[in-house]
């Protein structure tokens, strides 16, 4: 069982939560943090192989609650259909929560540059666009580049 791990805490009006399979959820926030440096209002949490999923959904509830803000918290999963997001999908009593699936770290550090205080929905619709935007065939760009 992984514990929460989590940035600083400032006056950010959006929170983030990392869950994964693994320790996927801590090693994007671990490499986050050593690009950008403190990221407030944010935590992790890694599902383990073994992990009950009771136990699993308890740790999402309270990484949920811990970077809780005024507009919510957007929680971050590896894969729709998974374990992450179906117990992300439920863990979310009297809290708004808006769950984005397929992480990678520029979705997390893309988190750490919004600024003012946008609505949940588009904080979630920025962070998936970036997403989409940092998945690239390499040689493709090399060539365009070339």
């Amino acid at each position: 069982m992984s514990d929460i791990t989590t940035g600083g805490q400032n006056a950010r009006s959006i929170g983030l939560l990392v869950v994964t399979h693994g320790g996927l959820a801590e090693e994007l926030v671990a490499a986050a943090l050593k690009i950008v440096g403190d990221i407030d209002a944010l935590a992790a949490v890694s599902i383990d192989w073994d992990d009950d999923a009771g136990e699993a959904a308890r740790r999402i509830e309270v990484g949920i609650r811990a970077v809780e803000r005024d507009h919510g918290v957007l929680v971050l999963t590896d894969m729709f259909g998974g374990t992450p997001t179906n117990l992300a999908l439920s863990q979310h009593d009297g809290v708004e929560v808006e769950v984005v699936t397929g992480v990678n770290l520029p979705m997390v550090i893309k988190f750490a540059s919004l600024r003012g205080s946008p609505a949940l929905s588009e904080a979630a619709g920025r962070i998936a666009d970036q997403g989409r935007e940092a998945i690239q065939v390499a040689s493709e760009l090399l060539e365009r580049d070339a």
